[in-house]
């Protein structure tokens, strides 16, 4: 990680929009050149950020997805920023629209099979996603699927047992939007159904509560 001088930091934050914030400041930024700067605080005294920086795992998860030809953000650079008492990974945001934004599109039926497709890509090559809601997916304007906000994301070097593949489902389900519009009809099951061979349908139809 580089550590970023205060001055430095202020001229990159020179006009920049603030597109998440709380009471205690700053957390994502486009910059005045359309990149991103994500800013991440240690919560807690003791925690895995101490030798293991949300930043960097931010970074080191979208080099790995783009080795296993993911879409994903570009980074740049990974920061420490000691002055704010922050971290930060700079970035090239991938472009498109979150499925979230495209609910109730007319492509919506194509989306949905599209995404379980993905999913079972994911899955397949060990990719395990915490935050896998739809609106961390995005649709590309290359007419593909990819990830955003990958810090939350742990990868294995073999595809995902059956256990870690049907709690994952669980999580995509935690928003009632996202749950209604996945559950529309059969297109999400059956299409990952159909791109891997560890779960059953009886199997992800109870992990969907289907």
């Amino acid at each position: 990680m580089q550590t970023l001088d205060p001055n430095v930091y202020f001229s990159l934050r020179e006009g920049a929009d603030v597109l998440e914030a709380d009471r205690q400041g700053d957390k994502v930024l486009r910059l005045a050149d359309g990149s991103m700067l994500k800013l991440f605080r240690r919560k807690r005294l003791l925690t895995s950020a101490l030798w293991s920086p949300y930043a960097k795992r931010f970074a080191d998860n979208c080099q790995t997805l783009q080795a296993r030809d993911i879409e994903c953000p570009r980074i740049r650079q990974v920061y420490r920023i000691p002055a704010i008492e922050r971290d930060a990974v700079h970035y090239d945001p991938l472009p498109g629209s979150t499925l979230r934004q495209l609910l109730g599109a007319d492509t919506s039926i194509d989306l949905r099979s599209r995404l379980g497709e993905f999913i079972a890509r994911l899955h397949q090559n060990g990719i395990y996603f915490r935050s896998a809601h739809l609106g961390n997916v995005v649709l590309t304007p290359g007419n593909t699927l990819g990830l955003i906000d990958v810090a939350d994301l742990k990868v294995y070097r073999k595809p995902l047992r059956k256990g870690l593949r049907l709690r994952n489902f669980k999580h995509m389900l935690r928003y009632r939007q996202d749950r209604e519009w996945l559950l529309q009809d059969n297109q999400f099951l059956e299409h990952y159904l159909s791109h891997q061979k560890v779960c059953n349908e009886r199997e992800l139809r109870l992990a969907l509560g289907i």
